[in-house]
């Protein structure tokens, strides 16, 4: 039993441990108030713990059975459900309804849905990818998008409803999209944004994309937030102040610094060598999964690794973007950094998922070879 155990610990992936622990443990310690009464350093360290134990848990999964049409309509469906749930018995906090609080601890389904929007634009895209061309695919697909996206962008969750969107574009992209569809899919975006701008965004949230376009115009207002994250970036020099000693964060002029604007406070603490480390390890991994990639089996497998590696990608570029003034505030946890457990374990769950991939990927190629060398003798 021991020998077994021991064998299946050698199946995990230990290069993605490396190259996300880091990140974890950076995180930890530049929200923390070193105190012996910090909650946010106990529940972090929880949610790394249990996230951990998913992505081990998830790389030894049988992935295949999501292949299956009624498994993937299944947790399509049960993903809106819980979505519409929220409308019901959700939390509000900061003027959204987009948690179930359970005790000490909170849950954002939008996390999970993002994932499953993966494995259902991923089924359907690779069910039909030599036909992609055809714009019908494109309808049906944004159809399976709009649904999550409405309910989402009705909490209000604006961040999480442009992640989903993001998503679906990225995903068509990498099918194969004829030129000119993907000029109609552009114009489908302009005109949405025009809708969402008319209908749909709350006045905070015009005022956020407004000061993006003049970031100083309210530094006091809506634009507070975008200026004192630039100046906990910039007076982090080259090296930084030393962890537990950024005055922006640590002082509370700096809002936010351990969800929306912690790579702000980890920039100042960290310096500019800090914040170049970081974008490696990310990098690093994103590399990682696109090998990954290149040896799966099916389209299926190639189209869901590409979608968590555009879900990842999105994540930390709004998320640095808005911290260095370059986009506008969503409210987009920085991946694997943020404090939050139900990003971190379902970015987590969906590594597992890709390295269960990868690992079924080379044991099926290492059975063609031995096919092929049983043929030659």
């Amino acid at each position: 039993m021991f020998s077994t155990l021991t064998e299946q610990v050698k199946k995990i992936d230990f290069t993605i441990i490396l190259f996300i622990l880091p990140v974890m443990i950076a995180g930890l310690l530049t929200m923390s108030d070193f105190d012996t009464s910090d909650s946010y350093f106990f529940k972090q360290s929880i949610w790394i713990i249990f996230s951990l134990l998913v992505y081990a848990f998830s790389s030894f999964i049988d992935y295949r059975f999501l292949r299956r049409t009624i498994t993937v309509v299944t947790l399509y469906g049960f993903g809106v459900l819980v979505l519409t749930l929220l409308f019901v018995a959700g939390h509000i906090s900061k003027g959204a309804q987009s948690w179930f609080s359970l005790g000490g601890f909170s849950f954002q389904p939008s996390d999970l849905m993002k994932l499953l929007l993966i494995i259902v634009l991923a089924k359907y895209f690779s069910r039909r990818h030599v036909e992609i061309a055809n714009i019908r695919h494109i309808i049906v697909s944004a159809i399976y998008t709009a649904i999550p996206f409405i309910l989402i962008a009705l909490q209000p969750d604006f961040g999480s409803a442009m992640i989903v969107l993001g998503l679906w574009f990225g995903l068509v992209l990498v099918s194969g999209i004829s030129k000119k569809h993907l000029f109609a899919v552009l114009f489908l975006g302009i005109v949405t944004s025009l809708l969402l701008w008319g209908f749909v965004f709350k006045p905070y949230q015009k005022a956020r994309i407004m000061n993006f376009v003049n970031p100083l115009s309210d530094i006091r207002g809506s634009g507070y937030n975008v200026y004192q994250s630039t100046i906990a970036v910039g007076s982090g020099g080259l090296y930084g102040k030393g962890v537990g000693y950024g005055t922006q964060s640590r002082l509370n002029y700096l809002p936010e610094y351990r969800t929306d604007f912690i790579f702000a406070a980890f920039a100042e603490e960290w310096g500019f060598i800090g914040s170049i480390l970081l974008l490696i390890l990310y990098s690093l991994l994103l590399f990682r999964l696109i090998s990954f990639a290149h040896v799966a089996n099916s389209n299926f497998e190639v189209l869901f690794i590409y979608g968590v590696v555009i879900w990842i990608g999105l994540h930390m570029v709004i998320n640095i973007g808005m911290n260095i003034g370059l986009l506008p505030v969503t409210g987009i946890p920085l991946p694997f950094m943020s404090y939050g457990g139900s990003h971190l374990s379902a970015e987590m769950l969906a590594l597992g998922i890709c390295v269960a991939m990868h690992r079924y990927s080379r044991s099926t190629h290492r059975s063609h070879m031995n096919n092929e060398f049983v043929g030659l003798e």
